[in-house]
């Protein structure tokens, strides 16, 4: 290896561990369309009451897609860890440094056999346009995204994550094969969840 890949693979290892442990935020993928990006402002960081808890069977769902057709979270049972991830809204400051960190961390998924649902209660078009903000043009996202506008929140309502105000709270939970709730995080709404306690969630879940 020349001096020149040492110093390109150094600096790769450094961003992704600054990633990993939410050292920085992936603002260099948000900064591109930041002029679209609606000021939110601060929030209460929590305001929702839990239905579920580590251990409960995942409720299942059938959500439309923004890359077409519907996704079931059954199909994955018996195949695929899954990571589903609440976020309030599209278009908005800590949702388009979130989804984007993902984009950046499929590797960590691709290692614990785990794939990844978006969902927030926003309309299909709406999140078409904004995620196609979020990548290179002609790349796709390696993650379903999906619509819980219609009935309005539905499946935030049955996950115990839709709040007072209509969007779901900034929320994690990594299901298992057997369609078990392994790993809960209501986050501070906020806030941008750290990669690796995701990480750290997903090796637990894949340990036999």
């Amino acid at each position: 290896m020349n001096k020149r890949s040492k110093i390109c693979k150094a600096l790769f290892c450094l961003v992704f561990y600054l990633l990993m442990t939410g050292a920085v935020a992936v603002d260099g993928l948000a900064m591109e369309f930041s002029a679209t990006i609606y000021p939110l402002g601060k929030l209460k960081p929590r305001d929702s009451s839990p239905k579920l808890k580590v251990g409960n069977k995942a409720p299942d769902f059938t959500l439309p897609a923004v890359a077409g057709g519907k996704v079931n979270l059954s199909k994955y049972a018996g195949k695929k860890n899954v990571v589903i991830s609440f976020v309030p809204a599209a278009w908005t400051p800590v949702c388009s440094n979130q989804w984007p960190g993902y984009i950046a961390a499929k590797d960590i998924f691709d290692k614990y056999d785990a794939t990844l649902l978006g969902i927030t209660v926003d309309n299909i078009p709406s999140l078409y346009a904004w995620t196609k903000e979020m990548t290179e043009p002609g790349e796709k996202l390696w993650f379903s995204v999906l619509s819980d506008f219609y009935p309005h929140g539905a499946v935030a309502s049955t996950y115990g994550v839709l709040r007072s105000e209509g969007i779901s709270e900034r929320a994690l939970f990594v299901i298992n094969k057997k369609g078990i709730i392994t790993f809960i995080d209501i986050h501070d709404i906020n806030q941008r969840p750290f990669l690796d306690e995701l990480a750290r969630a997903l090796e637990a879940v894949s340990k036999p």
